[in-house]
Protein backbone atom coordinates (compact mmCIF):
# COMPACT_ATOMS: atom_id res chain seq x y z
CA UNK A 1 0.00 0.00 0.00
CA UNK A 2 1.47 3.28 -1.32
CA UNK A 3 1.69 5.72 1.75
CA UNK A 4 -0.31 8.72 1.79
CA UNK A 5 2.44 12.19 -0.77
CA UNK A 6 3.77 14.45 2.37
CA UNK A 7 3.44 17.72 1.15
CA UNK A 8 6.44 19.67 1.30
CA UNK A 9 6.08 23.25 3.10
CA UNK A 10 6.51 26.00 1.19
CA UNK A 11 9.58 27.61 1.20
CA UNK A 12 10.64 30.75 3.79
CA UNK A 13 11.85 33.92 2.46
CA UNK A 14 13.37 37.04 4.05
CA UNK A 15 14.94 40.11 3.33
CA UNK A 16 17.82 41.46 5.00
CA UNK A 17 18.93 45.47 4.67
CA UNK A 18 22.13 46.50 6.14
CA UNK A 19 22.75 50.09 7.10
CA UNK A 20 24.58 53.07 5.57
CA UNK A 21 22.89 56.33 7.01
CA UNK A 22 20.11 58.29 4.61
CA UNK A 23 21.84 57.35 1.53
CA UNK A 24 22.10 53.78 2.33
CA UNK A 25 18.22 53.99 2.91
CA UNK A 26 17.96 55.67 -0.87
CA UNK A 27 20.52 53.40 -2.38
CA UNK A 28 18.85 50.22 -1.04
CA UNK A 29 15.37 51.54 -2.74
CA UNK A 30 17.18 51.40 -6.05
CA UNK A 31 18.56 48.50 -5.96
CA UNK A 32 14.72 47.01 -4.28
CA UNK A 33 13.40 48.21 -7.14
CA UNK A 34 15.44 47.07 -9.63
CA UNK A 35 15.00 43.22 -8.28
CA UNK A 36 11.23 43.91 -7.80
CA UNK A 37 10.49 43.96 -11.69
CA UNK A 38 13.19 41.73 -12.39
CA UNK A 39 12.29 38.90 -10.36
CA UNK A 40 8.85 36.71 -11.40
CA UNK A 41 7.28 35.30 -8.50
CA UNK A 42 8.45 37.44 -5.72
CA UNK A 43 6.33 39.71 -3.59
CA UNK A 44 8.34 42.05 -1.34
CA UNK A 45 5.25 43.12 0.56
CA UNK A 46 4.73 39.72 1.66
CA UNK A 47 8.03 37.91 2.42
CA UNK A 48 8.42 35.58 5.19
CA UNK A 49 10.55 37.91 7.62
CA UNK A 50 11.95 41.30 7.41
CA UNK A 51 15.22 42.21 9.17
CA UNK A 52 16.76 45.86 8.92
CA UNK A 53 19.51 47.81 10.78
CA UNK A 54 20.80 51.17 10.29
CA UNK A 55 18.78 52.59 7.29
CA UNK A 56 17.73 49.16 6.62
CA UNK A 57 15.45 49.17 9.09
CA UNK A 58 13.50 51.94 8.00
CA UNK A 59 13.18 50.00 4.34
CA UNK A 60 12.36 46.69 5.47
CA UNK A 61 9.80 48.62 8.00
CA UNK A 62 8.25 50.46 5.13
CA UNK A 63 7.91 47.28 3.40
CA UNK A 64 6.79 45.30 5.49
CA UNK A 65 3.99 47.92 6.42
CA UNK A 66 2.96 47.31 2.67
CA UNK A 67 4.01 50.14 1.01
CA UNK A 68 5.83 48.91 -2.04
CA UNK A 69 9.15 49.62 -3.86
CA UNK A 70 7.26 52.08 -6.26
CA UNK A 71 5.93 53.83 -3.26
CA UNK A 72 9.39 53.96 -2.21
CA UNK A 73 10.62 55.66 -4.45
CA UNK A 74 8.18 58.11 -5.01
CA UNK A 75 8.01 59.15 -1.87
CA UNK A 76 11.55 58.90 -0.45
CA UNK A 77 13.30 59.87 -3.74
CA UNK A 78 11.50 61.62 -5.54
CA UNK A 79 9.29 63.86 -3.51
CA UNK A 80 6.11 63.18 -4.66
CA UNK A 81 4.33 62.28 -1.46
CA UNK A 82 1.45 60.38 -1.30
CA UNK A 83 0.20 61.19 1.97
CA UNK A 84 2.69 62.05 4.57
CA UNK A 85 5.66 64.48 3.09
CA UNK A 86 9.09 63.18 3.92
CA UNK A 87 12.16 65.68 4.47
CA UNK A 88 15.88 64.36 4.78
CA UNK A 89 16.22 67.35 7.63
CA UNK A 90 14.67 64.70 9.95
CA UNK A 91 17.88 63.10 10.42
CA UNK A 92 19.66 66.02 10.88
CA UNK A 93 18.36 68.35 13.53
CA UNK A 94 20.70 69.83 16.22
CA UNK A 95 20.58 67.92 19.15
CA UNK A 96 19.72 70.98 21.15
CA UNK A 97 18.70 69.43 24.74
CA UNK A 98 21.48 67.89 24.93
CA UNK A 99 23.44 70.30 24.04
CA UNK A 100 21.84 72.47 26.33
CA UNK A 101 22.22 70.07 29.30
CA UNK A 102 26.13 69.88 28.79
CA UNK A 103 26.66 73.01 29.08
CA UNK A 104 24.50 73.57 32.11
CA UNK A 105 26.87 71.10 33.20
CA UNK A 106 30.32 72.65 32.41
CA UNK A 107 30.49 74.84 36.06
CA UNK A 108 30.07 71.98 38.12
CA UNK A 109 32.73 69.98 36.51
CA UNK A 110 35.22 72.85 36.64
CA UNK A 111 34.30 73.25 40.83
CA UNK A 112 34.56 69.78 40.83
CA UNK A 113 38.19 70.05 38.98
CA UNK A 114 39.18 72.83 41.41
CA UNK A 115 38.17 70.91 44.38
CA UNK A 116 40.56 67.42 43.15
CA UNK A 117 43.20 69.69 42.68
CA UNK A 118 43.44 71.60 45.96
CA UNK A 119 42.57 68.11 47.84
CA UNK A 120 45.93 66.78 46.01
CA UNK A 121 48.07 69.32 44.29
CA UNK A 122 51.36 67.13 44.42
CA UNK A 123 48.41 64.15 42.35
CA UNK A 124 47.82 66.17 39.18
CA UNK A 125 48.16 69.34 37.65
CA UNK A 126 45.07 71.94 37.21
CA UNK A 127 45.53 70.91 33.43
CA UNK A 128 45.37 67.36 34.48
CA UNK A 129 42.19 68.16 36.81
CA UNK A 130 40.45 69.90 34.32
CA UNK A 131 40.23 67.01 31.67
CA UNK A 132 36.96 65.94 33.47
CA UNK A 133 35.52 68.97 31.17
CA UNK A 134 35.23 66.17 28.58
CA UNK A 135 31.90 65.00 29.79
CA UNK A 136 30.01 68.52 28.51
CA UNK A 137 30.59 67.27 24.75
CA UNK A 138 27.47 65.99 24.18
CA UNK A 139 26.88 62.39 23.39
CA UNK A 140 25.77 62.92 19.93
CA UNK A 141 25.12 66.43 17.82
CA UNK A 142 21.70 65.49 15.68
CA UNK A 143 18.84 64.28 17.37
CA UNK A 144 16.55 62.08 15.41
CA UNK A 145 13.78 62.34 17.70
CA UNK A 146 11.67 64.19 14.44
CA UNK A 147 12.32 60.44 11.98
CA UNK A 148 10.18 58.87 15.28
CA UNK A 149 7.76 61.50 14.91
CA UNK A 150 7.09 61.18 11.25
CA UNK A 151 7.42 56.95 11.05
CA UNK A 152 4.56 57.06 14.40
CA UNK A 153 2.45 59.33 11.86
CA UNK A 154 2.78 57.45 8.77
CA UNK A 155 2.68 53.73 10.23
CA UNK A 156 -1.14 54.91 12.15
CA UNK A 157 -2.33 55.65 8.54
CA UNK A 158 -3.91 53.52 5.67
CA UNK A 159 -4.16 50.43 7.43
CA UNK A 160 -0.73 50.26 8.58
CA UNK A 161 0.59 49.98 12.03
CA UNK A 162 3.49 51.03 14.69
CA UNK A 163 2.74 47.41 16.68
CA UNK A 164 5.42 44.36 15.52
CA UNK A 165 2.93 42.39 17.26
CA UNK A 166 0.02 43.39 14.40
CA UNK A 167 1.88 42.88 11.35
CA UNK A 168 1.13 39.77 9.09
CA UNK A 169 4.98 39.03 8.58
CA UNK A 170 8.11 39.15 10.78
CA UNK A 171 9.75 42.01 11.51
CA UNK A 172 13.49 42.06 13.35
CA UNK A 173 15.19 45.92 13.83
CA UNK A 174 18.46 45.48 15.10
CA UNK A 175 20.01 47.70 17.26
CA UNK A 176 22.90 47.72 19.73
CA UNK A 177 22.53 48.45 24.07
CA UNK A 178 25.47 51.11 24.45
CA UNK A 179 26.02 49.64 28.30
CA UNK A 180 26.41 46.31 27.23
CA UNK A 181 27.44 45.92 23.71
CA UNK A 182 24.62 43.47 22.64
CA UNK A 183 23.28 43.10 19.71
CA UNK A 184 19.00 43.70 20.79
CA UNK A 185 16.38 42.42 17.79
CA UNK A 186 12.88 44.79 18.21
CA UNK A 187 10.43 42.76 17.22
CA UNK A 188 11.22 39.42 19.11
CA UNK A 189 10.09 37.95 22.03
CA UNK A 190 10.76 40.52 24.88
CA UNK A 191 11.44 43.56 22.83
CA UNK A 192 8.49 43.61 20.74
CA UNK A 193 6.55 46.28 22.93
CA UNK A 194 8.47 48.79 21.32
CA UNK A 195 7.04 50.64 19.10
CA UNK A 196 8.61 50.09 15.11
CA UNK A 197 9.20 53.50 14.87
CA UNK A 198 10.87 53.79 18.69
CA UNK A 199 12.89 50.41 17.49
CA UNK A 200 13.86 52.44 13.90
CA UNK A 201 15.04 55.98 15.77
CA UNK A 202 16.95 53.70 17.82
CA UNK A 203 18.50 51.46 15.03
CA UNK A 204 19.79 54.72 13.10
CA UNK A 205 21.44 56.24 15.98
CA UNK A 206 25.06 56.31 14.68
CA UNK A 207 27.41 56.57 17.70
CA UNK A 208 28.83 60.42 18.15
CA UNK A 209 26.16 61.86 15.12
CA UNK A 210 23.38 61.10 17.05
CA UNK A 211 22.17 60.87 20.50
CA UNK A 212 21.63 57.56 22.21
CA UNK A 213 18.01 56.60 21.86
CA UNK A 214 16.30 55.57 25.74
CA UNK A 215 14.22 52.77 25.53
CA UNK A 216 12.76 51.33 28.97
CA UNK A 217 15.19 52.95 30.93
CA UNK A 218 18.06 51.29 28.70
CA UNK A 219 20.03 53.04 26.00
CA UNK A 220 20.77 52.00 22.02
CA UNK A 221 22.51 53.04 19.20
CA UNK A 222 22.89 51.89 15.42
CA UNK A 223 23.03 48.02 15.25
CA UNK A 224 25.79 48.13 12.59
CA UNK A 225 28.50 48.08 15.56
CA UNK A 226 27.71 44.35 16.17
CA UNK A 227 27.34 43.71 12.07
CA UNK A 228 27.39 44.86 9.39
CA UNK A 229 24.39 42.72 8.02
CA UNK A 230 22.25 40.34 10.20
CA UNK A 231 21.08 37.83 7.40
CA UNK A 232 21.62 35.27 10.44
CA UNK A 233 18.38 36.75 12.17
CA UNK A 234 15.92 35.58 9.25
CA UNK A 235 17.77 32.03 8.90
CA UNK A 236 17.00 31.81 12.79
CA UNK A 237 13.47 32.13 11.99
CA UNK A 238 12.92 29.88 9.62
CA UNK A 239 14.04 31.82 6.02
CA UNK A 240 15.32 29.66 3.40
CA UNK A 241 16.10 31.88 0.90
CA UNK A 242 17.23 35.79 2.11
CA UNK A 243 17.82 38.39 -0.10
CA UNK A 244 20.23 40.76 1.39
CA UNK A 245 21.21 44.13 0.46
CA UNK A 246 24.55 46.02 1.70
CA UNK A 247 25.04 50.23 0.80
CA UNK A 248 28.08 50.07 2.79
CA UNK A 249 30.77 49.17 1.48
CA UNK A 250 34.50 51.27 1.73
CA UNK A 251 35.41 52.81 -1.48
CA UNK A 252 38.96 51.20 -2.93
CA UNK A 253 40.26 54.42 -4.04
CA UNK A 254 43.26 53.01 -6.37
CA UNK A 255 40.05 51.07 -8.12
CA UNK A 256 38.40 54.62 -8.71
CA UNK A 257 40.70 56.36 -10.20
CA UNK A 258 41.10 54.17 -12.58
CA UNK A 259 37.55 53.63 -13.06
CA UNK A 260 37.65 57.47 -13.47
CA UNK A 261 35.41 57.99 -10.47
CA UNK A 262 37.62 59.71 -8.41
CA UNK A 263 40.71 61.98 -8.65
CA UNK A 264 44.34 60.69 -6.87
CA UNK A 265 43.94 61.35 -3.46
CA UNK A 266 41.05 63.06 -3.71
CA UNK A 267 39.77 61.13 -0.61
CA UNK A 268 42.65 61.81 2.03
CA UNK A 269 42.06 65.60 0.76
CA UNK A 270 38.07 65.11 1.73
CA UNK A 271 38.88 66.13 5.12
CA UNK A 272 37.71 63.86 8.08
CA UNK A 273 34.30 63.11 7.93
CA UNK A 274 34.97 61.26 4.47
CA UNK A 275 38.27 59.54 6.40
CA UNK A 276 36.31 58.32 8.99
CA UNK A 277 33.49 57.11 7.22
CA UNK A 278 35.77 55.10 5.10
CA UNK A 279 37.92 53.59 8.64
CA UNK A 280 34.22 52.57 9.94
CA UNK A 281 32.79 51.41 6.06
CA UNK A 282 36.28 49.12 6.00
CA UNK A 283 35.21 47.28 9.52
CA UNK A 284 32.08 46.91 8.78
CA UNK A 285 32.61 45.50 5.87
CA UNK A 286 35.26 43.12 6.58
CA UNK A 287 32.96 41.94 9.41
CA UNK A 288 30.55 41.57 7.35
CA UNK A 289 32.63 39.69 4.70
CA UNK A 290 33.56 37.40 7.69
CA UNK A 291 29.78 36.72 8.81
CA UNK A 292 28.72 35.69 5.22
CA UNK A 293 31.87 33.27 4.83
CA UNK A 294 30.42 31.38 7.47
CA UNK A 295 26.71 30.73 6.75
CA UNK A 296 27.79 28.14 4.17
CA UNK A 297 28.81 26.14 6.92
CA UNK A 298 26.45 27.13 10.01
CA UNK A 299 23.16 26.79 7.32
CA UNK A 300 24.42 24.46 4.92
CA UNK A 301 20.87 23.99 3.28
CA UNK A 302 20.21 27.70 2.94
CA UNK A 303 20.79 30.46 0.02
CA UNK A 304 21.66 33.96 0.70
CA UNK A 305 21.85 36.34 -2.38
CA UNK A 306 23.59 39.49 -1.70
CA UNK A 307 23.51 42.88 -3.73
CA UNK A 308 26.30 45.90 -3.23
CA UNK A 309 27.71 48.77 -4.87
CA UNK A 310 30.80 47.94 -6.79
CA UNK A 311 33.99 49.26 -4.90
CA UNK A 312 35.04 51.40 -7.94
CA UNK A 313 32.68 53.59 -8.07
CA UNK A 314 32.91 57.15 -5.68
CA UNK A 315 29.76 58.51 -6.65
CA UNK A 316 27.48 57.00 -3.53
CA UNK A 317 30.38 57.61 -0.96
CA UNK A 318 30.81 61.26 -2.19
CA UNK A 319 27.06 61.77 -2.67
CA UNK A 320 24.90 64.57 -0.57
CA UNK A 321 21.80 63.49 0.98
CA UNK A 322 19.90 66.99 0.85
CA UNK A 323 20.58 67.36 -2.25
CA UNK A 324 17.00 66.32 -4.45
CA UNK A 325 19.55 65.36 -7.54
CA UNK A 326 21.53 63.30 -5.62
CA UNK A 327 18.90 60.82 -4.25
CA UNK A 328 17.64 61.12 -7.83
CA UNK A 329 21.19 59.94 -8.88
CA UNK A 330 21.80 57.45 -5.94
CA UNK A 331 18.69 56.04 -6.60
CA UNK A 332 19.11 55.58 -10.24
CA UNK A 333 22.80 54.52 -9.96
CA UNK A 334 21.53 51.40 -7.40
CA UNK A 335 19.02 50.55 -9.67
CA UNK A 336 21.14 50.61 -13.02
CA UNK A 337 23.87 48.56 -10.74
CA UNK A 338 21.42 45.89 -9.64
CA UNK A 339 20.15 45.26 -12.91
CA UNK A 340 23.88 44.77 -14.55
CA UNK A 341 24.87 42.59 -11.30
CA UNK A 342 21.50 40.25 -12.33
CA UNK A 343 22.65 40.42 -16.00
CA UNK A 344 26.14 39.37 -14.89
CA UNK A 345 24.92 36.57 -12.67
CA UNK A 346 21.93 35.20 -15.06
CA UNK A 347 22.99 32.19 -15.20
CA UNK A 348 24.51 31.50 -11.68
CA UNK A 349 21.34 32.43 -10.20
CA UNK A 350 18.42 30.90 -12.20
CA UNK A 351 18.78 28.08 -11.29
CA UNK A 352 18.89 28.96 -7.23
CA UNK A 353 15.90 31.18 -7.95
CA UNK A 354 14.08 28.05 -9.93
CA UNK A 355 14.41 25.81 -6.70
CA UNK A 356 12.12 29.15 -4.97
CA UNK A 357 9.54 29.39 -7.69
CA UNK A 358 11.41 32.69 -8.98
CA UNK A 359 12.00 33.55 -12.36
CA UNK A 360 14.09 36.03 -13.78
CA UNK A 361 13.10 38.27 -16.33
CA UNK A 362 15.45 38.59 -18.66
CA UNK A 363 13.64 40.35 -21.11
CA UNK A 364 13.62 43.51 -18.72
CA UNK A 365 16.85 42.94 -17.75
CA UNK A 366 18.02 43.61 -21.25
CA UNK A 367 16.08 46.32 -22.13
CA UNK A 368 19.13 49.02 -22.44
CA UNK A 369 16.46 51.46 -22.35
CA UNK A 370 14.44 50.96 -19.08
CA UNK A 371 14.95 53.64 -15.99
CA UNK A 372 13.49 54.32 -12.60
CA UNK A 373 11.10 56.92 -14.43
CA UNK A 374 10.44 53.92 -17.00
CA UNK A 375 9.93 51.52 -14.45
CA UNK A 376 7.63 54.04 -12.42
CA UNK A 377 5.57 55.49 -15.20
CA UNK A 378 6.25 53.54 -18.76
CA UNK A 379 3.35 51.47 -17.97
CA UNK A 380 1.15 54.29 -17.03
CA UNK A 381 2.09 56.40 -20.04
CA UNK A 382 -0.29 54.89 -22.57
CA UNK A 383 -3.03 55.40 -20.17
CA UNK A 384 -2.08 59.09 -19.73
CA UNK A 385 -1.88 59.87 -24.00
CA UNK A 386 -5.14 58.20 -24.41
CA UNK A 387 -6.56 60.86 -21.31
CA UNK A 388 -4.69 63.58 -23.15
CA UNK A 389 -5.84 62.54 -26.83
CA UNK A 390 -8.97 62.82 -25.22
CA UNK A 391 -9.45 65.83 -23.57
CA UNK A 392 -7.99 67.51 -27.00
CA UNK A 393 -10.52 66.48 -29.34
CA UNK A 394 -13.47 67.23 -26.60
CA UNK A 395 -11.48 70.24 -26.44
CA UNK A 396 -11.95 70.60 -30.50
CA UNK A 397 -15.51 69.52 -30.25
CA UNK A 398 -16.63 72.12 -27.90
CA UNK A 399 -14.29 74.94 -30.01
CA UNK A 400 -16.27 73.45 -33.42
CA UNK A 401 -19.82 73.89 -31.40
CA UNK A 402 -18.72 77.37 -30.68
CA UNK A 403 -17.53 78.69 -33.94
CA UNK A 404 -20.83 76.91 -35.15
CA UNK A 405 -22.84 78.86 -32.86
CA UNK A 406 -20.58 82.14 -33.73
CA UNK A 407 -21.29 81.84 -37.29
CA UNK A 408 -25.22 80.79 -36.99
CA UNK A 409 -25.56 84.18 -34.91
CA UNK A 410 -24.09 86.14 -37.05
CA UNK A 411 -25.60 84.69 -40.55
CA UNK A 412 -29.14 85.38 -38.45
CA UNK A 413 -27.52 89.26 -38.13
CA UNK A 414 -27.23 89.38 -41.74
Amino acid sequence: MKKPTELKPAPRIGLALGGGGPLGGIYEIGALRALDEALDGLDFNNLDVYVGVNSGSFVAANLANQMTTAQLCRIFVRNEAEVHPFHPDVFFRPALKEMAGRVLAVPGLVTTAVRRFIANPYDQSLLEALTILSQAAPAGLFDNEGLHDYLMRAFSMLGRSNDFRQLKRSLYIVAADVESSDAVCFGAPGFDHVPISRAIQASMASPGLYVPVDIDGRYYVDGTLRKGLHASVAFEDGADLVFAVNPLVPIDASAAVRAGTMAPGELTRSGMPNLLSQMFRTMVYSRMQSGIAHYATDYPDKDILLFEPTRDDAKLFFSDVFSFQSRRMVCEHAYQMTRQDLRNRADELEPKLAKYGIKLRRDRLEDEQRTISTSLYGEMLPLYVAKSRKKKAAGKSKLAAGLGTVTHLFSKAE
